[in-house]
């Protein structure tokens, strides 16, 4: 019988600042699941959360983009919102719900989506990665080692069921269109793509020789949405593993290295990618370092079985410690690029607010031999 996992994310208020989820809303989203489960909507859920976003992991049996799935999760955000953030005075309540001309689809209007529709194996290990204070580009580069690099996915040369390769569904984020393409023969392309991560985002990773899918991530834009900025899109993702899968070690291993990433304090500036077990799921250093949480489940007719926190392991302790000096080593930069984002990812922030104040004191090149003139 199909499954369909369903993983929906989104900030409505946060507990001092950008920081985290209160307890509360938690228990609110629950309630919310927990009456969606009993009606028979959906088969089983977790509430977790990952830094200031909320996260709701779904199985049900009606399908991607289904109205009821999609209008439950809003519902949620909405009720959290109205029940806990905005009574608490929480920080930025209700942010990521853009929209009030909600009509049965969360997507477009703020909140994060990742989810899939597959015959469920007779065993069906899941890894859900939720990162806070970053973009969906993010998952570009540990996408790509997982389903297409060799030296990161041994599975690509030992193992028979996954050597014939993937294929990767790019998103262009801001035309709004995609473009398959194949591994390992299309993988310079795929790079040539991905690299470009503030345009560029991964959708989703399909087996080649029986187009089953493998991963999706989430790949809103909050500031294309919005026109301006409002907050990060602290994108989710959730990858299929073992038995015709890479295995859940190579799905870990590209989180080994924290990479460099697009976010952090305001949305405007370059960090690590900071693998932490989900008790550490709290930005607070400027308002980081972009962080991502992995926890892996197993299905059982639907059911969550789990979740194992996957980086609460002394394996990942020296990606930690690297990405803590490689924070250190950004933040000596202060307002200097590449510590700061590029002007173009920059016309999103409050910036532009302060350089068109400037706008009419520039004077023409011609001038530059005059002294300065006094105010």
């Amino acid at each position: 019988m199909k499954v369909t996992f369903s993983v929906i994310k989104a900030d409505v208020g946060s507990l001092a600042g950008h920081h985290r989820v209160h307890p509360k809303q938690i228990e609110v989203a629950q309630r919310e699941l927990q009456a969606a489960k009993d009606s028979g909507l959906i088969v089983d859920y977790f509430v977790t959360n990952a830094g200031d976003d909320l996260q709701l992991i779904m199985t049900h049996r009606r399908g991607v983009n289904n109205s009821e799935i999609h209008t439950l999760a809003w519902n949620t955000f909405k009720r959290v919102t109205e029940e806990v953030s905005k009574p608490l005075k929480l920080y930025a309540a209700g942010q990521d719900l853009l929209s009030e001309a909600f009509s049965g689809n969360v997507r477009g209007l703020g909140p994060g989506v990742a989810e899939a529709e597959f015959e469920e194996r007779p065993s069906e290990p899941i890894v859900v990665f939720m990162a806070d204070k970053t973009e969906p580009g993010a998952w570009n580069l540990p996408l790509y080692r997982i389903f297409a690099d060799p030296f990161n996915t041994a599975g690509l040369v030992i193992d028979p069921k996954i050597k014939e390769g993937f294929i990767f569904r790019v998103l262009d984020m801001v035309e709004d269109r995609f473009v398959d393409l194949k591994t390992p023969e299309e993988s310079y392309d795929v790079l040539a793509l991905l690299g470009t991560t503030s345009r560029y985002a991964v959708h989703s990773v399909w087996r080649r020789h029986d187009g089953e899918i493998a991963a999706v991530a989430s790949t809103t834009r909050l500031n294309l949405i919005a026109g301006r900025y409002v907050g990060k899109d602290d994108p989710v993702m959730f990858v299929r593993a073992q038995a015709g899968f890479p295995a859940v070690g190579e799905i870990l291993e590209p989180f080994s290295f924290p990479h460099l990433v697009a976010g952090w304090m305001r949305g405007s500036h370059v960090g690590p990618l900071t693998p932490v077990p989900l008790r550490q799921s709290q930005c607070t250093r400027f308002d980081g370092p972009p962080r991502v949480i992995g926890l892996g489940f197993q299905l059982a007719n639907g059911a969550l079985v789990g979740p194992s926190d996957l980086f609460d392991d002394v394996a990942f302790e020296y990606a930690r410690a690297k990405a803590m000096e490689v924070a250190d080593y950004m933040r000596r930069h202060g307002p200097f690029m590449p510590a700061r984002l590029d002007p173009g990812e920059m016309e999103y922030t409050t910036l532009p607010e302060v350089l068109k104040a400037l706008e009419g004191r520039f004077r023409p090149g011609s001038e530059i031999g005059e002294a300065p003139r006094r105010r």
